[in-house]
């Protein structure tokens, strides 16, 4: 089992920058690819961001990419998401997850070995 604790959401002005943290615990940190994603009311939950598990290759979705930025810290066992320049948009739950393959964890699938409990984030224009 790995368990995920989000935390880092709240609320920010339009334009502003927020900085997520996910940490993990129980099994082997570096063992998985981790991805941040995000559920606004009404919509279904979509990728925002991903990060294998070395760090060394990196996934966004349109909308973000120039203004999110992905990391890890393996000796921390977190991962964690740079939010600039952010938009009423953004307005969401983020979520962490996690799962032992890369391709899943970028895929359309909406299942993932592990997922976190969530936090607000909320972009006042």
């Amino acid at each position: 089992q790995v368990q995920l604790v989000e935390s880092g959401g709240g609320l920010v002005q339009a334009g502003g920058s927020l900085r997520l943290s996910c940490a993990a615990s129980g099994r082997t940190f570096s063992n998985y690819a981790m991805g941040w994603f995000r559920q606004a009311p009404g919509k279904e939950r979509v990728i925002v961001a991903a990060i294998n598990w070395s760090g060394g290759s990196t996934y966004y979705t349109d909308s973000v990419k120039g203004r999110f930025t992905i990391s890890r810290d393996n000796a921390k066992n977190t991962v964690y998401l740079q939010m600039n320049s952010l938009k009423p948009e953004d307005t969401a739950v983020y979520y962490c997850a996690a799962d032992t393959s890369w391709n899943i964890m970028r895929g359309v699938s909406s299942r993932r070995d592990y997922w976190g409990q969530g936090t607000q984030v909320t972009v006042s224009s």
